[in-house]
């Protein structure tokens, strides 16, 4: 049997998370493994590919309205480039796939494929940037990379090949640039919270855990149901080392040459993994409103003598839908009944479902059904918009609403090694625990549990920093608040 017949969902999501995810994305049509030999990939599918294309339209939108425009580099940089930036090469190293061979020629120089572009970026900012007047510059491009990690598959969540957005931009002062730094780290936020249904921890990356060769490296930090933490997008702080590398200057108004102050920000289908894991469940793939490739799925239900009614009274309702914005499917099929087309468009994660038969139609009314929990609500016919658009607020509310409690009830707080491990053991999620801000720390955890530090909340957070107290996993005193957890 083809992917393409298969209904239901086997796996438990509480009991085989990682099969079950797996199951979920291949039945819900968003994507199949590569071929065989070409492990770490995945092949796209429509679907999957149009919850990308919203991710990217959110995110561009919002980047252009703050001054960013859309480029693009090619995916080969020379090796002499990324030579310039030493901390990239041994950051990204023992990920990077070469290329040597051009047709039957050897190349004089290897090419690497992009795991990133700094390298290939900032030497055409040193380019285009001249004078103050230049400044700011934001570049940004949507592309793909490619980090060869022997690691096992998982779709969106781990491949050797993702797809992503990376921002490079150029400032005159390093007050320009951090705020530039908050600014992507702010509609990161937005997008996970507002479109994604996700409530999000935000703060920094520990100083041994920053992106290389940056001065700070921000984040978001989403939970999943099953306790770990993705990554959800992070925004770079680059100060001047990629600037003095790859010499971007500017004249300043008094015409003297400074060192221009930089910064990188990006993510990756990533995001996707996390939507997937965070609202499905053993029914199938459960999406917002704000992501749904089809955010409504008519399903008439005739008889004969009343099928020509019934449909003509769908295809009304579909045209208003679709006049109002509405991205909505007719299911008019007549090779499948109602039942199969309920459990289907359930699998795919349409989050509304609209029933019409004979007494929908002689009541002027509709049926809408909500996914994930089945709530059903009349409507008029005669408010049909309001109603569909309503119940997409409800749905989006509802998502969110279990996903926050599902973060609120897993940020725990430990105060010594075994209380650490203890609590990441039996209940996984976030632990808060003093830090004295050593790495030899941090491997205690690491070893033994698998477990990392994620985050380090911002000073100015509100949240209580445990400066002064004694470090959880040492006798030093600690600097800062720092939260481990196990991580996709």
């Amino acid at each position: 049997m083809s992917d393409d017949q298969e209904l239901g969902i086997t796996e438990s999501k509480e009991h085989s998370t990682g099969e079950w995810y797996a199951e979920v994305v291949r039945k819900a049509k968003l994507a199949n493994y590569a071929p065989e030999g070409m492990s770490g990939f995945i092949i796209t599918r429509p679907r999957g590919y149009a919850l990308w294309e919203r991710i990217q339209d959110e995110l561009d939108d919002r980047f252009k309205a703050t001054g960013v425009r859309n480029a693009y580099f090619p995916m080969l940089i020379p090796e002499s480039y990324l030579e310039r930036e030493k901390d990239v090469v041994e950051g990204f190293d023992p990920e990077v796939a070469w290329v040597t061979q051009g047709g039957y020629d050897e190349l004089e120089e290897r090419l690497a494929v992009r795991p990133t572009s700094e390298s290939i970026i900032a030497p055409y900012l040193s380019r285009w940037i001249r004078s103050h007047r230049d400044l700011p510059m934001r570049i940004n491009q949507w592309c793909s990379v490619i980090r060869w990690e022997a690691t096992e598959t998982k779709p969106f969540f781990r491949t050797k090949e993702f797809l992503w957005q990376e921002g490079h931009t150029a400032h005159a002062s390093d007050e320009d640039a951090w705020a530039e730094t908050m600014t992507r780290l702010d509609q990161y936020e937005d997008l996970y919270e507002d479109v994604l249904a996700m409530p999000v921890l935000r703060g920094k990356k520990p100083e041994h855990d920053k992106f290389p060769g940056a001065d700070t490296t921000t984040t978001v930090e989403a939970l999943m149901p099953d306790g770990k933490s993705v990554q959800g997008a992070t925004s770079h702080h680059l100060g001047r080392s990629f600037a003095e590398a790859f010499d971007i200057t500017f004249t300043d108004e008094d015409e003297d040459e400074r060192v221009a102050h930089t910064t990188s920000w990006g993510v990756s289908w990533r995001a996707l993994g996390a939507l997937i894991m965070t609202h499905s469940d053993d029914q199938g793939l459960v999406l917002p409103p704000t992501m749904a490739p089809e955010q409504v799925a008519i399903v008439p239900i005739w008889q004969k003598e009343t099928k020509e009614d019934v449909l003509d009274y769908a295809e009304g309702i579909a045209d208003d839908l679709r006049e109002a914005g509405i991205r909505v499917e007719l299911d008019d099929r007549d090779e499948h009944n109602p039942g199969f087309k309920f459990n289907e468009w359930e699998l795919k994660g349409v989050p509304v479902r609209i029933e019409v038969g004979p007494n929908e139609v002689e009541e002027s009314a509709a049926t809408l059904v909500h996914r994930p929990d089945g709530e059903s609500v009349e409507a008029d016919r005669s408010d049909i918009v309001d109603a569909v658009e309503g119940s997409f607020d409800e749905v989006y509310a509802k998502l969110y609403a279990a996903a926050e409690e599902n973060l609120e009830a897993n940020v725990r707080e430990a105060s010594d090694r075994a209380d650490v491990l203890g609590t990441l053991g039996q209940h996984g999620g976030y632990v808060k625990t003093p830090w004295c801000g050593d790495e030899g720390c941090e491997a205690k955890v690491k070893d033994q549990m698998a477990a990392e530090i994620v985050m380090v909340p911002f000073e100015d957070s509100g949240e209580t920093i445990h400066e002064g107290e004694t470090c959880a996993l040492c006798d030093d005193d600690a600097v800062e608040t720092a939260y481990f957890a196990r991580s996709y």
